[in-house]
Formats: C-alpha cells, sequence, structure tokens
C-alpha cells in the first residue's frame, strides 16, 4: 500500500470513526478510493467484517498489501478503544513520510533530467558518426575516441549505462534486504562526513516516530520498542530488540531499554533521558519524536543536495569528456596536417 494510499486511509477511517459512522459503510466508501490492488484488499476487508472479524485480524489476512506499522497499530488502537486516534496519528506519521519522499524527488528531478538529456546528446553524436559519411568518403572522425558508432554503438553505449545503474541498483537492493549481513556496516554509513549523520537522523526519526505512536496507544513498552525498531526497515536495529526487552523486565527505564541496544548516539539517549524525567513515557517520546521530525526535514534537504551534486557532477563529467574529446581530435588533425610543412 503506496504512503499516500495510507495517509489518506488512516485520515480519512480516523475522521468517520470518531463521527461514530459504521464500520461498514466506511469499507464501503474505502472500496471506491485508489488502485484497482487498493479497492479489491478494501473490499475483502469488508466482507471479512461483515463475518465479525477485527479490523486488524482482516488486514493480517492480506498482509501483502497492508503495511506491518498499519496492522500493528490497528490491532492496538482496537485493543486499547482508541482506534480513531491511532489512525488520525497515524496519517499524521505517513504525512510526514510523503513529504520526506517529495522533498526528495523535486530536488533531484531537474538535474535527472539534465542527465537524460546528457546522455541524449552523446547518443546522438554516436549516431551521426556512423550514419554520416564526410564529403571526401569513408567515416567520420571518431570524435569520442569510444570506438562506437551508428545504431550498434549507441545501443552498446545504452549498455554502458544500463550496467552502471543496474550495479547501483543492486548494492541498494542488497542493503536493503541485508544481503551477507551488510547492515553491519551501518556504524561506518554513519561516519560519513555529512550524508551520514543525516541518514541517521531520518532513521532515528522514523523511530521515535513509531515509538510515539505506539505508546500513546497503549502498547506496552516492549512491544512498543520491537515495533519502532522494526519500523526501520532495518535489520541492524531489529537486533537490539531482545536486549531492550531483557534491560526492561529487569526494571529499567525507557532511556535504560534503548541504552542497552547500543545502537542510539549519546545525544538521543540524553535527550530521551531529560523528557524521561518530566513526564510519561508517551509524553517523553511524543517531545523527542517532534523535535527529530523538524531535524529530518533538515537532514533530507541535506542528502537532497548531495544526490542533486551527484548528478550534476556526472553531468558535468560528460560534457567535460565529450568537449575534450573533441578538442582533442580536431587537434590531432591538425597536427597531423602540419607535421609536413
Amino acid at each position: 500500500m503506496p504512503l499516500k494510499a495510507c495517509r489518506d486511509f488512516c485520515r480519512r477511517f480516523g475522521i468517520g470513526h470518531r463521527a461514530g459512522a459504521d464500520l461498514l459503510r466506511l469499507l464501503d466508501s474505502e472500496a471506491k478510493h485508489g488502485s484497482p490492488r487498493q479497492r479489491a484488499a478494501m473490499e475483502a476487508l469488508r466482507a471479512e467484517a461483515a463475518r465479525g472479524t477485527a479490523l486488524a485480524d482482516g488486514m493480517n489476512q492480506n498482509s501483502h498489501f497492508f503495511p506491518p506499522l498499519l496492522r500493528s497499530m490497528v490491532k492496538v488502537g482496537e485493543a486499547t478503544g482508541r482506534l480513531e486516534r491511532t489512525l488520525l496519528k497515524l496519517a499524521d506519521h505517513y504525512e510526514q513520510q510523503v513529504r520526506l519522499k517529495n522533498d526528495f524527488v523535486r530536488a533531484i528531478t531537474w538535474p535527472s533530467i539534465q542527465l537524460i538529456l546528457g546522455i541524449g546528446v552523446i547518443s546522438l553524436l554516436i549516431w551521426i558518426m556512423g550514419n554520416v559519411t564526410p564529403s571526401a568518403g569513408g567515416e567520420m572522425m571518431d570524435l569520442l575516441g569510444l570506438g562506437l558508432r551508428g545504431s550498434s554503438g549507441v545501443l552498446v553505449f545504452w549498455a554502458y549505462i544500463a550496467g552502471f545503474f543496474a550495479i547501483v541498483l543492486a548494492a541498494i537492493t542488497a542493503f536493503q534486504k541485508n544481503i551477507g549481513g551488510v547492515q553491519n556496516t551501518i556504524p561506518l554509513l554513519y561516519k560519513i562526513p555529512v550524508i551520514g549523520n543525516a541518514i541517521q537522523t531520518i532513521t532515528l526519526s522514523r523511530f521515535t516516530w513509531t515509538l510515539a505512536l505506539a505508546l500513546d496507544a497503549g502498547l506496552n513498552p516492549i512491544a512498543a520498542i520491537k515495533l519502532a525498531l522494526d519500523a526501520t526497515d532495518s535489520d541492524y536495529y531489529r537486533s537490539g530488540a531482545e536486549d531492550a526487552e531483557n534491560n526492561i523486565r529487569a526494571g529499567g527505564t525507557l532511556t535504560d531499554a534503548l541504552q542497552a541496544t547500543s545502537l542510539f548516539p549519546d545525544e538521543f539517549l540524553t535527550q530521551v533521558g531529560v523528557a524521561e524525567i518530566s513526564g510519561t513515557d508517551s509524553e517523553t517520546i511524543d517531545y523527542v519524536a517532534r523535535d527529530y521530525d523538524e531535524r529530518a526535514k533538515a537532514a533530507m534537504k541535506t542528502i537532497s543536495g548531495v544526490a542533486t551534486g551527484v548528478v550534476w557532477l556526472g553531468v558535468a563529467g560528460a560534457i567535460l569528456f565529450v568537449i575534450f574529446r573533441i578538442v582533442m581530435s580536431i587537434a590531432g588533425v591538425y597536427n597531423e596536417a602540419l607535421q609536413g610543412i
């Protein structure tokens, strides 16, 4: 279920539930929104609800569509009688995720278009070199020095580009799926200047948002921390769930439990500890979540700036390479012409 669909569903359903609307009528309305897949999922959910199945249980039967966080929070909301409040808070969480994603996409859209145009210009030049015959006959000079000409040369050039992006995509996928335990390198990733701290801030923002939601909905600290660690979508963070649980069962506070995981920076733990003195667990983490929400916005701008810079460098590098090769090719022709003088 896409982020925007999650946001809109939680908002509509939360408002409707708070107004006292009938559950089945709400689900009938939801079955009219979104993609065909979403409408089918809502129709199946409505059918389960008509049989007396709890909303969370109905979602679990379609777990490949409804995300884990939504299913978990709906279950907590139903169990505590605070479903509408939980859904509206969850809508705010998804709104933040949508906003961060949109900010990033907007920042890299224009540089990406320029990169595509640059690839198109080079492709056109390769095609011209293979299909345009000089007046003196023969082939055109290989201005790029790549040995690529004509339509076949363009296809080879595109294959190189596709191979590069395939490698990048494979690396990202391997990291997301933690293939070979690659996520254990996350502490090293956080040490990268500028971008490392930004990535860590966004991860902590997602963690604190989820933890605040879970505690506010009435989930016990052990289950809340486990859910929040899972929301980071990282096996590196999930590995701390057992240590946090053992600490709480031994009488530790929320801060103690998070410190026992050895996953969180001292600044974050200090902030949680200071806030914990003055309020309940839910109030504590809600305060920290709001602070990290603001930090995440700045962090996303940093990452967007870095990504934009990388794309710009790619475009500039391609342009400079083409200019350099053309100049060197022309200079070589003049040198050959002047050798006999």
